[in-house]
Order: structure tokens, then sequence, then C-alpha cells
């Protein structure tokens, strides 16, 4: 039983690790940056992105969940013809939104 308990408690820990997000074909030319340098861009919308922020009842990395919300947010900006986002607040139960714009020409 004790064997049982120590797989299972590895198996938790290992899968809280995992990156579950794949960025889009296209997708990893979208820049995340400070709203400071989108002032002659086009905004084009809003998205919110959403993960995950425990898995079986284990906290996931904070810099993992960060990086999985741009991800998402970056494929959103792509399948919107955009090529920059900018966070639009802080992570909040695992969600954040994010402004998207057009900065450059395709």
């Amino acid at each position: 039983m004790k064997t049982l308990m120590t797989c299972i408690a590895s198996a938790v820990v290992l899968t809280a690790g995992c990156t579950w997000v794949k960025l889009e074909r296209g997708a990893e030319g979208v820049r995340l940056v400070q709203p400071s340098m989108v002032t002659n861009c086009e905004r084009l919308g809003t998205t919110t992105t959403s993960v995950r922020d425990r898995v079986a009842g284990v906290e996931r990395s904070p810099g993992r969940i960060e990086a999985e919300l741009a991800d998402l947010a970056r494929n959103s900006a792509w399948e919107l013809n955009g090529d920059t986002i900018v966070a639009d607040g802080p992570i909040e139960d695992g969600q954040r939104r994010y402004v998207i714009y057009r900065c450059r020409s395709r």
C-alpha cells in the first residue's frame, strides 16, 4: 500500500510540471511586450486565457502557468492576424486577459 501511495504521489508531482499548451504554427512569432511598446500598433481585440493552476490538489509552478497562458494568447493573436500581445492585468485563478495588436505588416 505504501508503494502504491508513493507511485501516485510521484505521478501527481511529475504531471504538475508538464506543459500541455502547444503553439500553433506561426504563433511562435507573436511577441509579448509591455504596453508602452504598442503605441503605434492597431488594436485587434482581447482574449482571456486559462489553464489549471492545480493538478490533483498540487499547485503548479507560477512560471509554467504564466508561460502557458502567454502561449494560448499567442495562438489567439495569430488567429486574429495579430503579431503582438500585452498582458492586461495579473494572473487570477489560472486566468489572464491579453490585448491583441498588429504592429507589423505581414
